[in-house]
């Protein structure tokens, strides 16, 4: 997906005041749909909160059948406050959290495990009952190969880590255009 810089600012800016509009009051700014017409595509998003370079909050959406400005600004309240695996944010760490926004393709399947591109594609497993995601950028932050990344996405989805091993899980994989505060502050 070919996105705009001016774009990434503007869902950013929307993430971030969406999750201010929580302790204050904060107008967010509607984009005009005519002159940004990817921001009123229906594609998933996820939004990314991180604090002294942790993990503090994600939340996203695999699909959407809401404008993704209007997704980017549900997962960022999302990611702030109901992340079951994080106490909700406090208006004092406002100036401490980096944000980071993923928009996805739309997911596709893997019939192999050699498909699976690291740092390129995501991944979906359904298996059992339960269902468990990760964004494209997780092996590259954690250096993992692509068994730990099969190991990672079953214990996501709260399987045995090895199930991969033992039988072809069913797994899609999508893409996804991810950016954030920092790149944008240094024009990348």
């Amino acid at each position: 997906m070919k996105i705009s810089t001016e774009e990434k600012v503007i869902l950013l800016n929307a993430a971030r005041d969406s999750i201010k509009s929580e302790f204050d009051e904060v107008e967010i700014q509607i984009p005009d749909y005519n002159k940004f017409p990817l921001l009123k595509s229906k594609c998933g998003a996820f939004v990314t909160i991180t604090e002294n370079k942790n993990l503090r909050g994600c939340i996203g959406y695999i699909i959407s059948n809401k404008k993704l400005f209007e997704t980017v600004c549900d997962a960022a309240i999302q990611a702030a406050f109901h992340d079951p695996r994080f106490y909700p944010l406090q208006k004092n760490e406002l100036e401490k959290i980096k944000i980071e926004i993923s928009i996805l393709s739309e997911p596709f399947p893997l019939k192999s495990y050699d498909e699976i591109q690291l740092g390129v594609h995501g991944l979906i497993v359904e298996e059992e009952g339960r269902r468990g995601l990760l964004l494209p950028q997780v092996p590259v932050e954690h250096k993992m190969n692509k068994e730990q990344y099969l190991d990672a996405i079953c214990q996501k989805a709260g399987l045995p880590k090895n199930l991969w091993k033992e039988k072809q899980i069913k797994l899609n994989g999508f893409t996804a255009t991810v950016f954030d505060e920092e790149t944008i502050k240094e024009g990348k």
